[in-house]
């Protein structure tokens, strides 16, 4: 068992899916992430 984590733009989403699949994955897991950089604002 291997785990991936790979980070990629949305519209390449379902490429990835296809190539996972042709590539025998089983299962995945996807999360939408925002920003870049430090955090600031709250203390």
């Amino acid at each position: 068992m291997k785990l991936v984590t790979a980070i990629f733009k949305p519209s390449r989403l379902d490429a990835v899916i296809d190539a996972l699949s042709d590539a025998g994955a089983t299962g995945m897991t996807v999360s939408e992430v925002r920003g870049y950089g430090r955090q600031r604002g709250k203390t």
